[in-house]
């Protein structure tokens, strides 16, 4: 079917102001992947000749093996403590409670707060002459080396949820919103409970669920700035990450193996973001 002159126009005009975000998104993204892919199966010595050298360097390696498990069991802690206290605030906002609208603002400021400014705060409360060790001292508490200790996988889990629980908020509430009060209303004629129209909410919160999951994950990924620059090149062995171990190979530059690990840390992520896709087609299906 041919275009008319007007829709051809359009469409046109839309691939030019498309045209410098994909031109940006390619020369940054998809090509230095690309290369990167390529280096993970080259060797050092011989550049010509293809390779699972660094994969198995990788699997071997105890410390991609403890970056990996620390990773792992980040994102299992954090984000599922994110979603569900983001959810509950999402929730006590879209009920009528005093200064709703300003509380919202408060939930969204560590959105616009810059990492460094984010790191400070966090080095000043978590130092050993820090804020907390002060409070810990006056309540007759020893002080405690926060991210020198078994605490500090706990600390870090504490600056994601801060600096991420705004966003998730913002989307629950906007999923929140879009439930017609109807099913509320069948319900409350049925003399449904509490559990259940919370069971009606969760129902039609699902493809947000879906999204506020994804973002949650990719998040978690991203904590790597605030744990580098509260706690340094080599942290405490609890929150040394895929992302410190990537940092350290890049410093000496052994670029094969970091590519290695950036592949297999992009398959994962991947991996999950695949998962999470088929979970919510499968809803729509049942749903439909």
């Amino acid at each position: 079917m041919k275009m008319s002159r007007p829709a051809q126009k359009e469409m046109w005009m839309a691939l030019c102001f498309l045209a410098p975000s994909a031109v940006g998104f390619f020369t940054f993204y998809v090509i230095p992947f690309g290369q990167s892919l390529l280096y993970s199966f080259r060797s050092g010595l011989d550049h010509g000749k293809l390779t699972l050298a660094n994969y198995e360097t990788l699997i071997q390696s105890a410390s991609f093996a403890k970056a990996a498990a620390n990773t792992l069991r980040f994102t299992a802690i954090g984000v599922p403590l994110l979603i569900i206290l983001s959810l509950a605030l999402a929730l006590f906002l879209n009920s009528r409670v005093f200064f709703r609208k300003w509380l919202r603002t408060a939930y969204v400021m560590p959105l616009v707060v810059p990492v460094a400014s984010v790191v400070l705060v966090w080095q000043i409360f978590f130092d050993w002459n820090g804020a907390l060790n002060v409070l810990l001292e006056r309540a007759g508490i020893s002080r405690i080396d926060w991210m020198k200790s078994d605490w500090a996988m706990a600390s870090i889990i504490l600056i994601y949820i801060w600096k991420n629980i705004g966003y998730n908020v913002v989307l629950f509430l906007a999923a929140l919103q879009n439930i017609p009060d109807q099913y509320y209303e069948i319900a409350n004629l049925e003399g449904a409970g509490i559990f259940r129209k919370f069971g009606i909410t969760l129902i039609y919160l699902l493809p947000g669920m879906f999204l506020v999951s994804l973002m949650s994950i990719l998040n978690s990924f991203k904590v790597f700035r605030e744990t580098y620059l509260v706690a340094g090149d080599y942290p405490h062995d609890s929150i040394y990450m895929l992302q410190h171990y990537i940092n350290n190979m890049f410093l000496s530059l052994e670029i094969e193996k970091l590519s290695a690990a950036a592949t297999l840390l992009a398959l994962c992520i991947l991996l999950v973001v695949f998962i999470l896709y088929r979970v919510e087609r499968s809803f729509h299906s049942f749903m439909e």
